[in-house]
C-alpha cells in the first residue's frame, strides 16, 4: 500500500463468508460515556520550524517507491506517490491534522456545512474566492458536478476504482453565486467530507478519454502551492515546480523531486548525498544514528530516541576499532606479529593492517556522510495485522479462529517491533480506527484476553485433540507413481508433515518454505480456483491495500539468539520430550534457540486423522525482516497450543496479489491504513462475503472472507446517521464484533521512520497529518533546529 493519503478508496467487491460459529460470545458493546478515543501515541516529528526561518529556494529530493503509473489518484493502479503528487497540486478541500481527524483547508473552502436534512440532506460549500486553477479559471460547481458524474458509477466507461459517497449524490448545482455549491444527497451520507479530496478540474474529470487516458501521464492544470512539471521514467522522478498562480502563502522550495529509490538503495543515495528525504528500515535508522549527531546535537543524544534522550545503546552502537582493529589483545598481537623475526608474517600482517586501515577510512567516510542526517520517528497512519482465512480448512471455524487469537500475546509482539526503536508499544485495539482518531475504543474485550488455557479449550471443543492418529491421504495415480519413482520420500504428498511419522525433512514444501502452492497442489490460486479478486481482476485496495513487507523493515535482532548454550540445550531436550510424547512433528515448535513465549511447545493436534496445520505465508524481500520477526514469534505463540504452522515465504511482487487477494494462504501479515472516515473506507474491508453470479466469491476488500449480516448493517447506519456521536457508537459495535469473529487480528501501528537532511524543516515523519507542502525548506543560514514551541515530536493537539 502505498497506503496512506488520497489513494483508491471505495469499489465495493464482496465476498462469501462461514457464519458466525456455535459458541457464545461476551456482551459486546459500544462506549463508555467518557471518550476513549484519547490521544494519538506519538505525533509528527519534523522539525517545525515558522516560515519566517525557512530559505527561499532550494529543491528538495525526496525518496518514493515508484514513478507512478498514473497521476490520477481515483484509478486502481494509483500509488502512495499519486497521493503524494495530488496533495501537492490539487486543491484538498479537508486535510487530516495531527490526531487523524479532517479539518476544512482554508485555502480553498470558507466554509462546508451540512444546511438541509429534510427531505433530503443538502452541504453548502462555500470557496475561497482566490482559488483558481492554474489556467485561471475560478474552482467551481462545474468541477465538482463533473467529478460527481465521473465517480457515480453510473457511467461505465470512467475506469474508476472507488464510487463510494458519490453514488449518494442525487445532484449538484450553483448556489447563490459562483463561490457557492450546493450538492443534495439522496440519502444520508455521514462522511460527506470525504468527498472531492483530491478535486480535479473538469477539464479531467469531463470525459471518459480525458479521466481513463490523458491525466494518467501529466496533470495540464493543477490548483495548489506546486505543479507538475515533468514526469520523467527514464531518470525515475517526478519534478514538481512552484505553482505561479497559488494564492496561499508562497512555496519556500524552488522545486520538489519526488526521486523512486528502492527502500534497499536508500541508505547508499543518503550517503551519495542524492537525498534529503527518506523513509527508512529500522536497521538504517540505526545506522544514521550511530553516526553521531547532527551539528545541532553535539550534546551526544541520539536522534533516533527523539528530544531528550540517552545516547543509542545495543549492539553496535559502540565506536568502530581503530586503524589496527580488533581488540587491545588483537592489536598486541598484530604488533608482535608485524615486529617479530617471521618476514613473511610480517609482510602479510603490514597487508592485512592496510586493508584494515581502507575499511576503516571508508567506514568513516560513511559516517561522516550520515552525520548530516538526523532520524525523524512517529507512527504511521497504518497498522498491521494477523490476518485468518475463514473461507475453509481449520479456520473456517470460528473456535479455531479464536483458539489462534487467545494464544497470541499482541503486546509482546508490540514490543518486539516498537520497543527498540523508543516508540509507544502499546498494541491496536480497534480495527476501525487508531489511538487518538474519535471513533477509536479497545473493542478487543470482545475476544477476550491472550489465554493459553482458554485457546486449547476452544481447539478441543472443535474435536482438534493432542496426539491424535494422522490418516495418510488417498493417493492418485500420479501420486502413486510418484511414490513409486521416489520410495524413500517419507512426508504426504501434499507438502506438510504427518504427525506420528518420523522426518528427515526432504518433505517438499512445508516448513522449508519452499513449498508455495496450495496444499491441493494446484498453485497460489483461491482453493476452489475461482479468483476471489476484484469484480475487474485488478486486486486493487479501495483503502490501498499492501503487503506490510514493503515499510516495516528489520525489527532488530531476535533476543533470543542470544540465549545462553545451556538454555538452548534445556529447549531442545524440551522440543525432544515433546516429540516423544506427541510424535515427531518439525516445524510444531519454535526453531532451536527460540522458545515458545511461555512455556514449552504442546503436542501437536490431530482431527479426523489430518493434522492441525496452518499455512503462513510472508513476503521474502529485504524490507520485510520485521514480519519474518513477528511470524517466528507467532509460531512460537501457536506451538504452545498445539497448532503447527508451515511458513512460506514468497517474492513480494506475488505476496499481495497471488496469495492475499486470491485467498491461498491460511496465517498472513499485512497492512491497512487508517482513515478519518471509516463508515465508508473500513466497510469494504469487513463485509460479508457474497457469492458472485459465477459462482466465485466476491470479497470486495475482506480478504480474510470473514464477515457477518449484523456487522454490515452497523456500517450501513453508520455511514447514513448524520449525528456523530451516534456514528460513534455504531462503529465501536461492529468493531466490538468483527473481534469476536477473529478473522484479523490487529497487533500495532506500523513504525514511520524519515531520515532528514539537517536543517529540513517541516518534513520528516508527519503521522497522521496531512504534509503542508508550501512550509517545507531548509533553514537560513544560522538558525539551526526548531526554536521554541517548534520541536519534533511534541505532542499532537
Amino acid at each position: 500500500m502505498s497506503h496512506v493519503g488520497g489513494g483508491p478508496r471505495a469499489v465495493t467487491r464482496s465476498v462469501a463468508f462461514l457464519t458466525a460459529g456455535v459458541l457464545a460470545v461476551p456482551a459486546l458493546t459500544g462506549c463508555s460515556s467518557d471518550d476513549p478515543a484519547g490521544r494519538p501515541l506519538a505525533g509528527p516529528d519534523i522539525a517545525g520550524a515558522a516560515r519566517a526561518r525557512v530559505a527561499d529556494g532550494g529543491t528538495l529530493r525526496w525518496a518514493v517507491d515508484t514513478v507512478p503509473e498514473t497521476l490520477n489518484a481515483f484509478q486502481a493502479d494509483a500509488d502512495a506517490t499519486t497521493a503524494r503528487v495530488a496533495q501537492a497540486v490539487l486543491p484538498a478541500l479537508f486535510r487530516t491534522d495531527a490526531a487523524g481527524r479532517p479539518v476544512r483547508d482554508a485555502d480553498y473552502l470558507e466554509s462546508a456545512e451540512v444546511v438541509g436534512t429534510e427531505p433530503k440532506q443538502v452541504v453548502l460549500y462555500k470557496l475561497n474566492q482566490q482559488a483558481v486553477w492554474s489556467t485561471g479559471r475560478e474552482i467551481g460547481a462545474a468541477d465538482f458536478a463533473a467529478q460527481w458524474r465521473a465517480l457515480s458509477g453510473r457511467d461505465s466507461a470512467y475506469w474508476t476504482a472507488r464510487n463510494a459517497g458519490y453514488d449518494r449524490i442525487e445532484k449538484i448545482e450553483r448556489g447563490d453565486n459562483d463561490l457557492e455549491v450546493k450538492v443534495t444527497f439522496s440519502r444520508p451520507y455521514a462522511d460527506w467530507r470525504s468527498l472531492f479530496t483530491p478535486l480535479y478540474p473538469k477539464d479531467v474529470m469531463g470525459t471518459p478519454d480525458a479521466f481513463n487516458d490523458r491525466a494518467r501521464r501529466t496533470l495540464k492544470v493543477t490548483a495548489g502551492p506546486f505543479a507538475v512539471r515533468e514526469v520523467d521514467r527514464d531518470e525515475d522522478r517526478v519534478v514538481l515546480t512552484r505553482n505561479p498562480r497559488w494564492w496561499g502563502e508562497p512555496a519556500k522550495l524552488s522545486s520538489i523531486e519526488l526521486r523512486a529509490v528502492p527502500r534497499g538503495k536508500r541508505i547508499a543515495a543518503l550517503t551519495a548525498g542524492t537525498l534529503d528525504l527518506a523513509e527508512v528500515d529500522p536497521e538504517t535508522a540505526r545506522e544514521v544514528g550511530r553516526a553521531g549527531p547532527p551539528p545541532h546535537a553535539a550534546d551526544g543524544t541520539n536522534p533516533l530516541a527523539g528530544p531528550g534522550s540517552a545516547p543509542l545503546s545495543g549492539p553496535g552502537s559502540a565506536p568502530l576499532p581503530g586503524p589496527a582493529g580488533g581488540t587491545a589483545a588483537e592489536a598486541l598481537r598484530s604488533w608482535a606479529v608485524l615486529h617479530g623475526s617471521d618476514e613473511e608474517a610480517a609482510y602479510e600482517e603490514t597487508l592485512a593492517r592496510a586493508e584494515r586501515r581502507e575499511a576503516w577510512s571508508r567506514t568513516e567516510r560513511r559516517r561522516a556522510a550520515l552525520r548530516g542526517f538526523e532520524v525523524r520517528k512517529s507512527l504511521e497512519p497504518a497498522y498491521t495485522q494477523l490476518a485468518l482465512n475463514g473461507a475453509g480448512g481449520p479456520l473456517a471455524d470460528e473456535r479455531v479462529r479464536r483458539a489462534v487469537a487467545r494464544a497470541v500475546d499482541r503486546e509482546k509482539l508490540a514490543e518486539a517491533v516498537l520497543g527498540p526503536l523508543g516508540l509507544p508499544t502499546e498494541p491496536l485495539g480497534s480495527h476501525l480506527a487508531l489511538a487518538g482518531q474519535p471513533v477509536y475504543a479497545d473493542g478487543s474485550g470482545a475476544l477476550g484476553e491472550p489465554d493459553v488455557k482458554e485457546a486449547r479449550a476452544l481447539l478441543a471443543d472443535a474435536g482438534w485433540v493432542p496426539g491424535g492418529p494422522v490418516r495418510e491421504p488417498k493417493r492418485t495415480e500420479k501420486a502413486a507413481g510418484a511414490e513409486r519413482a521416489d520410495e524413500d520420500s517419507p512426508g504426504g504428498d501434499d507438502g506438510t508433515y504427518i504427525v506420528g511419522e518420523e522426518d528427515d525433512g526432504k518433505n517438499d514444501g512445508g516448513d522449508s518454505g519452499k513449498g508455495d502452492g496450495d496444499r491441493d497442489g494446484k498453485g497460489d490460486g483461491d482453493r476452489d480456483g475461482k479468483g476471489d479478486g476484484d469484480r475487474d481482476g485488478k486486486d486493487d485496495g479501495d483503502r490501498g491495500s499492501k503487503a506490510d513487507g514493503k515499510g516495516d523493515g528489520d525489527g532488530g535482532a531476535d533476543p533470543h539468539d542470544r540465549k545462553s548454550a545451556e538454555k538452548r540445550e534445556g529447549e531442545r531436550q524440551s522440543g525432544e520430550r515433546a516429540k516423544a510424547q506427541g510424535g515427531g512433528a518439525p516445524g510444531a515448535y519454535a526453531p532451536q534457540g527460540t522458545a515458545a513465549p511461555g512455556g514449552p511447545a504442546a503436542a501437536p493436534l490431530a482431527k479426523d486423522g489430518k493434522p492441525l496445520t496452518l499455512r503462513f505465508v510472508l513476503p521474502s524481500g529485504p524490507g520485510s525482516g520485521t514480519l519474518r520477526t513477528v511470524a517466528e514469534r507467532i509460531d512460537g505463540m501457536l506451538a504452545r497450543i498445539g497448532i503447527r504452522t508451515e511458513i512460506s515465504k514468497v517474492s513480494d511482487e506475488s505476496y499481495f496479489k497471488d496469495h492475499i487477494a486470491s485467498g491461498a494462504y491460511d496465517l498472513a501479515l499485512y497492512s491497512w491504513p487508517a482513515s478519518p472516515f471509516p463508515a465508508t473506507d473500513a466497510r469494504p474491508i469487513y463485509a460479508k462475503p457474497i457469492p458472485a453470479a459465477d459462482g466465485s466469491l466476491n470479497v470486495e476488500q475482506n480478504y480474510t472472507r470473514v464477515g457477518t449480516d449484523q456487522v454490515d448493517q452497523l456500517f450501513e447506519q453508520a455511514a447514513g446517521t448524520l449525528d456523530e456521536k451516534e456514528a460513534r457508537t455504531l462503529l465501536r459495535k461492529a468493531d466490538s464484533r468483527i473481534w469476536a469473529a477473529a478473522g484479523s487480528l490487529p497487533l500495532y501501528q506500523r513504525p514511520q521512520l524519515t531520515v532528514a537532511r539537517d536543517g529540513l524543516a517541516n518534513a520528516g515523519a508527519f503521522g497522521f497529518a496531512t504534509p503542508v507542502y508550501e512550509d517545507m525548506g531548509f533553514l537560513e543560514k544560522g538558525a539551526q533546529g526548531p526554536g521554541p514551541q517548534e520541536g519534533a515530536g511534541s505532542p499532537a493537539a
